[in-house]
């Protein structure tokens, strides 16, 4: 893997940065807190995300003062281009990712989690190990020494990926036990259903069901003997039936004919009667008739007619039904003008009262209007005194910036510029307390070596060594930065004290900002108050006017109510005239409708007596008929009392009593023999119920006994993986710990030249030993500090080379980054370092970044980044090569 670009937009230091990385050594140097580490921050945080962080915060990226920041880096993999853009945004006081994509040649994948799970893909390492193989931070260079051997065993097992062996190990254990517990629970259910079987067996259930279905054969025989039995006496008892059925229906007709013979009789009878009635009720019908023609007579003198037969009657009424229709048109005239009057004189006086109304309420809401008015004249009074008071104290708070260093309106960037510069001082005074505690380290080491009469140097014996005078350096140096950091930390305390003014200043403008929106506002309100005053006021006159004009409407009103009143009277004296002729109308219609009813009557009446004389002749001639049927009906009763039998008759009656008597006793025997066949029918259901059961629980048994194969099969199974895992994984450690010692030795061979030391030992464990020449074996730890750093940076490059070799063969490895390798070492061990760097690049390792101040290592280098940091914005910017007036770099 090789970086080929990064770009930064207000990521920390950087207001915008664009650098393009190359092959070979890359070192990165300028002064202390010019941002040289940060530059290397971002491409882990461009990889990483936040995992890249540590315990800090999103918000710790974004440039002090910016509300967001960008990151891109473009990267090429195993010969394949890809790019990587990460935005984040100031939502309130919370920093959030806006934008993370990471661009493929297989494709976009986009999502903060996406993304770092395929950089981790790709380079077969999380943030974590990246940063124990790859990514040497500052001050974490003795991070695999001082690290204990189960901590370190667990960072090389996870950059190894022997981690991952361990836990399929646990799962195939988890599955081992797992099987072993759904293997006893099946021996168990197995167990109990072979019981369940041996128990059905001892029933004898093959011999049980044959001796009931022979005794089911011996019953289903009695009962068709029986059944045969009650078949022949039933035969006997419909024939009985059959013989006194038919004596019943004998006797039932002659009962019938005696009743039809007395039922002729009485119609004879009463319809003899009913003749003589008929004859009666024709001679009532006559007198009825005469009686109508006198009062016909009497009501023809009492109405003067021309014509006094039927039609002439007719012609007169409809004459007079046609006169009172016409009156009754003009009667209904009359009745829709009166009612018209009666509603128009009753809407004139509604809308007289509600105009009288509507004065009334306008008179009532200008009254209402001129309180309002009122109120309204105080508001603006109030209003105008407000804005007075918010005038006084705006220029009140305009006069405080008369004694300050700042016009009114500058106290946000005065107030952001102080703070990056307190950001600045706090990076120096980072990195002046992180050169203090590396100096006192090599003094205190310094003073051991002495102890011990070696040079705190070079470790060589005191005698005619050139380096004794170096502690003594090393101490006014130490003087000299603990100097510096007190000027430092001076200087920060008094710009505490000018970012709080300024805050100050800074809160002032913001409130003289609200006091000026507000009266803006009552500004605003009183125009409207005002202009809302003008209009109430000619809404009061105007209210007064139309209840004026609504009174006089009223009146009018009134004034026309009165004139419909006389025409309204008139229309009552002719409604009566109409109401007196319809009267003498009615009357005289009466008695000519008496006479068309009368005419009706007697031609119904003649009718009548008409249709009485025929329906006497009819019922001579019916009564003459039903004579005839008499005296046929008596010869049919004298026939059948000659063929009456009573010996037969008693014979059929004993003959039915035997058949019923013995058919109660053959139903109780049959009732029986069926119970007891049902009885046997179900003991022969309950075995055959039981030998399916038994012929289940053997198909169960077997079922069972196979699964039970196959979970002990399963068990071994799972057990011999859970060993070959285990196995597998001490196997690779032990082979993977003998490569990482024999690079290891190779490395520390490389760039350690001296005869101090015969070789290095990394036990199974990962314990690490150094072995003097003198054969005498020490603990890291025991070296001193400049031999620790590169012992530490020596162990770091093995485990790259032995990740680049790859655990599935060759790797493609990101780039080595070195963050401040020097700052244990010595100038001897400088050279030592710059020996490692060159033999990890002879070993093909195509990229190596070094951030470093250290001149030595900047004049080894194939290309330079010098890193500045602008003393006004106090913003850092990049530039190629190591003369400051270099242009700046910023490929498109």
């Amino acid at each position: 893997m090789r970086v080929d670009r990064i770009r930064l937009e207000n990521f920390k230091c950087y207001g915008d940065a664009d650098l393009r990385l190359e092959d070979g050594v890359t070192v990165v140097h300028g002064v202390n807190g010019s941002g040289k580490s940060t530059l290397l921050e971002g491409v882990f945080f461009a990889l990483y995300g936040s995992k890249a962080l540590d315990d800090r915060t999103l918000d710790d990226v974004i440039t002090i003062g910016e509300d967001s920041a960008e990151i891109e880096v473009w990267f090429t993999h195993d010969g394949r281009e890809y790019h990587v853009e990460r935005r984040l945004s100031l939502r309130g006081d919370r920093a959030t990712t806006t934008k993370c994509v990471l661009e493929t040649p297989d494709g976009t994948i986009e999502g903060a989690r996406d993304v770092r799970r395929r950089v981790t893909e790709l380079l077969r390492m999380d943030a974590d190990a990246f940063v124990n193989c790859a990514y040497v931070r500052q001050g974490e260079v003795n991070k695999l020494i001082h690290a204990s051997p189960s901590e370190r065993q667990d960072m090389i097992d996870d950059l190894l990926q022997l981690g991952a062996l361990e836990e399929y190990r646990e799962r195939a254990s988890d599955a081992r036990l797992g099987v072993k517990t759904v293997l006893d629970g099946q021996q168990e259910v197995l167990e109990d259903v072979r019981t369940q079987v041996e128990r059905k067996e001892d029933k004898e259930l093959h011999e049980r069901l044959n001796g009931l279905e022979s005794r089911r054969s011996e019953i289903s025989e009695e009962i068709d003997h029986y059944e045969t039995q009650r078949e022949q006496a039933e035969q006997t008892r419909d024939a009985a039936e059959d013989v006194l059925e038919r004596h019943e229906e004998t006797r039932e007709e002659i009962a019938d004919l005696e009743d039809e013979i007395e039922e002729l009789r009485s119609k004879i009878s009463e319809t003899s009667q009913q003749r003589e009635d008929a004859k009666d009720r024709i001679r009532d019908r006559e007198d009825e008739r005469e009686e109508l023609a006198e009062e016909r007579e009497k009501r023809l003198s009492e109405v003067d007619l021309e014509r006094s037969d039927s039609d002439g009657v007719e012609e007169h009424v409809a004459d007079l039904e046609a006169r009172d229709e016409d009156l009754r048109d003009d009667l209904e005239e009359v009745r829709v003008a009166i009612t018209k009057a009666n509603g128009e004189i009753e809407r004139l006086r509604e809308e007289a009262d509600d105009l009288e109304s509507q004065a009334t309420e306008a008179r009532a809401d200008a009254d209402d209007l001129g309180e309002r008015i009122d109120s309204d004249e105080d508001d603006i009074a109030d209003r105008e005194e407000k804005l007075d008071e918010l005038d006084d104290e705006v220029q009140s708070i305009r006069e405080r910036f008369d004694a300050a260093p700042i016009e009114f309106g500058d106290a946000a960037a005065h107030l952001a510029e102080l703070e990056t510069v307190r950001e600045g001082l706090t990076d120096e005074i980072g990195d002046v307390t992180a050169d203090i505690r590396a100096a006192e380290n090599a003094i205190d080491e310094g003073e051991r070596l002495l102890e011990e009469g070696k040079c705190p140097e070079c470790g060589q014996p005191v005698t005619d060594s050139p380096h004794v005078d170096v502690l003594e350096d090393r101490r006014e140096e130490l003087e000299t930065l603990e100097q510096r950091l007190e000027e430092l930390e001076t200087e920060r305390e008094e710009l505490d004290e000018r970012i709080e003014r300024a805050e100050d200043r800074r809160e002032d403008e913001r409130r003289v900002d609200r006091l000026e929106d507000n009266r803006d506002t009552v500004t605003q309100l009183l125009e409207e108050k005002r202009e809302t005053l003008a209009e109430r006021r000619e809404q009061r006159l105007q209210l007064l006017e139309d209840a004026d004009e609504y009174e006089a409407d009223a009146d009018a009103k009134r004034e026309e109510a009165g004139d419909h009143e006389d025409d309204l009277a008139e229309k009552r004296a002719q409604l009566g005239e109409i109401n007196g002729e319809r009267s003498e109308i009615k009357d005289t219609l009466e008695s000519l409708r008496r006479i068309e009813d009368i005419d009706d009557r007697r031609d119904d009446l003649e009718t009548e007596i008409e249709n009485l004389r025929e329906r006497r002749q009819d019922w001579q001639q019916l009564n003459d008929e039903r004579r005839e049927t008499l005296s046929s009906k008596r010869e049919r009763k004298r026939d059948l009392e000659s063929e009456f039998d009573e010996r037969r008759v008693q014979t059929a009656r004993e003959d039915k009593q035997n058949a019923d008597h013995y058919l109660e006793q053959v139903d109780e025997k049959l009732v029986e023999l069926e119970e007891r066949h049902d009885d046997v029918q179900n003991a022969i259901g309950a075995v055959e119920n039981e030998l399916e059961e038994l012929e289940r629980l053997r198909d169960r048994l077997e079922r069972l006994q196979h699964r039970a194969d196959r979970l002990e099969s399963l068990y071994e199974e799972a057990q011999t993986l859970q060993t070959t895992y285990g196995d597998l994984r001490a196997e690779l450690r032990q082979r993977n710990v003998e490569t990482l010692e024999r690079l290891l030795n190779e490395t520390f061979d490389l760039v350690y030249r001296n005869d101090s030391y015969a070789s290095i030992d990394l036990d199974g464990d990962y314990r690490l030993t150094v072995y003097q020449k003198d054969g005498e074996c020490l603990d890291p730890e025991q070296l001193s500090g400049g031999e620790r750093a590169l012992f530490n940076l020596s162990l770091r490059c093995a485990i790259y080379r032995l990740l680049a070799e790859g655990v599935e063969g060759a790797a493609p490895m990101p780039p080595l980054i070195l963050d401040e390798p020097t700052v244990f070492l010595d100038s001897g061990h400088v050279t030592q370092l710059i020996a490692l760097v060159e033999s990890m690049r002879e070993l093909g390792v195509e990229q190596i970044v070094v951030v470093s101040h250290d001149e030595e290592l900047v004049g080894a280098a194939d290309s330079l980044v010098r890193v500045e940091k602008d003393a006004t914005s106090n913003r850092s910017r990049l530039e190629r090569g190591g003369p400051p007036e270099a242009a700046l770099l910023a490929p498109e």
